[in-house]
């Protein structure tokens, strides 16, 4: 940039603040927590606006106005997510749609206790055992619009169509984050093609889905569901960088492989 000398920068500076004053214009916030790595903080990229609640389930964790991650409601007091979603401090939302715009549902609740998956390393980038159970201060207020998701007694199966959804990018490498929630409909991918895609990285404790179209979570849907006939087979875990790509599809914690242990876990604290 050329060095501009004190008169003219005074212009400047000038000219800005009357546009300040004028306008209400200010510098865009920063984005949602997002780093250069998908898996440290993985929008549904080829989505498109869900239809306001119709994932009543979904949850957002927060630092503030910052978005962290996705979550998934399984009760009353009790959110699921990735376990490298964990922070010491944060918030988690239910009832958001638009994250501009409040419309009724919306709650913000304390969290009392985070509990990652004990076998998960948070030193490890092998993303194993990415499972995170929240436990809310506060019951929720339930209805049609905050309502708790049934979890899987079963296994997804390969061909299986699902729906993911997240308040992530909607573009990559470029981020460009949406005001309200995106889903898209992806299938469920055969173990071996998934293992075929990422050598040596994936376990059964994982599941892949994608689809031809590059439907794909990305950086912002860390924790977000993966919703197969209704219930719950997968958290939104880590993928290929950039996103997107049909035959690197994305990669979720496989829910039916950790049922003991959520069901356990919950009954245990109530």
């Amino acid at each position: 940039m050329a060095y501009l000398p004190p008169p003219a920068a005074l212009t400047w500076l000038f000219l800005l603040l009357l546009l300040e004053g004028w306008t209400g214009w200010r510098p865009n916030p920063l984005p949602p927590a997002a780093g250069p790595l998908r898996a440290q903080e993985p929008k549904v990229l080829q989505g498109e606006e869900c239809e306001p609640h119709s994932q009543p389930w979904q949850a957002g964790l927060f630092q503030g106005n910052r978005l962290l991650c996705g979550g998934v409601l399984l009760g009353a007091n009790w959110v699921v997510t990735a376990a490298h979603c964990r922070k010491l401090k944060y918030t988690v939302r239910l009832g958001e749609h638009n994250l501009q715009n409040k419309d009724g549902p919306e709650q913000e609740m304390a969290v009392a206790q985070s509990i990652p998956h004990p076998c998960y390393n948070s030193s490890s980038q092998d993303h194993r055992h990415d499972l995170m159970l929240i436990r809310l201060r506060r019951q929720a207020s339930l209805g049609s619009k905050v309502k708790p998701i049934n979890l899987t007694d079963r296994c997804a199966q390969t061909g299986q169509q699902c729906t993911i959804s997240g308040w992530g990018t909607v573009t990559s490498p470029r981020e460009n984050f949406p005001e309200a929630l995106n889903c898209a409909q992806v299938k469920i991918f055969p173990q071996k093609q998934c293992e075929a895609a990422y050598p040596g990285k994936v376990t059964d404790g994982m599941v892949c889905a994608g689809e031809s179209s590059g439907a794909d979570t990305c950086q912002g849907d860390s924790g977000g569901p993966l919703v197969c006939d209704g219930v719950l087979q997968g958290i939104t875990s880590w993928g290929s960088d950039p996103c997107g790509r049909p035959q690197r599809p994305g990669v979720y914690t496989n829910i039916c492989r950790y049922l003991v242990w959520i069901k356990k876990t919950m009954g245990k604290r109530g």
